[in-house]
């Protein structure tokens, strides 16, 4: 996926608003002003206005003058996920296009809500699953859906760092859409099974890891583990097929971050063979997934299609997450009492 960027507007480009202007609030300003598409900055931290003005050129405004503004076509969301449901559909009802970052909200009823209004409305909903943009996991599917791994047995996911502690949402809500939504890529399906187990070390009310256990009907297996209480950063997607293994690790330098593992492993004479083999990295296209996110969203805009992350994407992670954090209750009822009562 390649992107045409620029500085200044564009007379051809929608006209955006980013609401939540914190640190990925900012990278998401500068993407959609290379793009020529930026307007209008909001942020409840003065500072961060002047600052992205100047950087810009870009207006400030209050939420309700982004929203009523005419010139205004679309809004970017990217404030904390528990006022996603109200300032999405407020935006949908004055007729804007919506792009809303993960989590989409932190209930599954409020985002069928925001799905159902913007498809009422025949106005472009996306949620921000980045990783659906970057140019090594595009590979990896790809090379997934040629069969190339043969048939899909299992995928590995770890999502792990020290850092960026919620107040109001989990480990689950916070890093998993990313797992669950590359996960569910590569598959082609959604699970049959769902099984999660959160651990609050923290604070008793939020879990700071989480691990869900991913089953289809077609075989495959997934297991995701994040946390943000981990002593090192780890972003890895492994796919473990019949005929090969797959690594995709965005931790590393481009010309390593897919890697094929040519592993083979023979059952002929009854005792389990293994063969091992180097890796063989996998050339991929280098270019910023979030500014191909951003101009995805602007180019469904433009020509009226569904965005990659749109509406059923968006509900299909929904529905896992929903599953995963009832599971959670369900295996630890101790925990869920004591969320209760906080």
């Amino acid at each position: 996926m390649t992107v045409e960027s620029r500085n200044g507007p564009r007379a051809d480009q929608p006209r955006v608003a980013v609401i939540g202007c914190g640190a990925w609030g900012r990278n998401i300003v500068r993407c959609f002003a290379q793009l020529g598409a930026l307007e209008a900055v909001v942020d409840n931290n003065a500072e961060t206005i002047e600052s992205l003005i100047a950087l810009f050129g870009c207006r400030a405004m209050s939420a309700e003058q982004a929203l009523s503004d005419p010139g205004i076509d679309a809004v970017i969301i990217a404030t904390p996920p528990s006022g996603h449901k109200d300032m999405a559909l407020s935006a949908i009802g004055h007729g804007k296009h919506v792009f809303i970052e993960k989590p989409v909200t932190l209930d599954h009823g409020e985002a069928v809500a925001i799905i159902d209004a913007a498809r009422a409305a025949s106005r472009v909903m996306m949620t921000g699953h980045i990783l659906q943009f970057h140019p090594g996991y595009r590979k990896l599917k790809e090379l997934v859906h040629e069969g190339l791994l043969g048939r899909v047995q299992r995928i590995n996911a770890n999502r792990l760092n020290l850092g960026a502690v919620r107040r109001e949402e989990d480990a689950l809500w916070c890093l998993a859409p990313h797992d669950v939504s590359m996960t569910l890529g590569l598959v082609g399906a959604a699970p049959d099974h769902v099984d999660a187990h959160g651990e609050g070390h923290l604070r008793d009310e939020i879990a700071d890891a989480v691990t869900l256990r991913l089953g289809f009907a077609g075989g495959e297996k997934a297991l995701i583990h994040v946390s943000w209480l981990h002593p090192y950063k780890e972003h890895r997607l492994s796919v473990i097929g019949s005929a090969g293994m797959a690594v995709f690790d965005d931790t590393l330098p481009w010309d390593r971050k897919l890697q094929l593992y040519p592993h083979q492993i023979s059952l002929d004479s009854g005792n389990p063979q293994v063969v091992r083999a180097e890796p063989v990295a996998v050339k991929i296209e280098q270019n910023e997934p979030l500014l191909a996110e951003c101009a995805h969203f602007l180019d469904c805009i433009r020509d009226g299609s569904e965005p990659i992350t749109g509406p059923t994407e968006a509900l299909a992670v929904m529905d896992v997450l929903e599953r995963a954090k009832q599971s959670m209750i369900a295996n630890n009822p101790e925990k869920s009492a004591a969320r209760a009562r906080a």
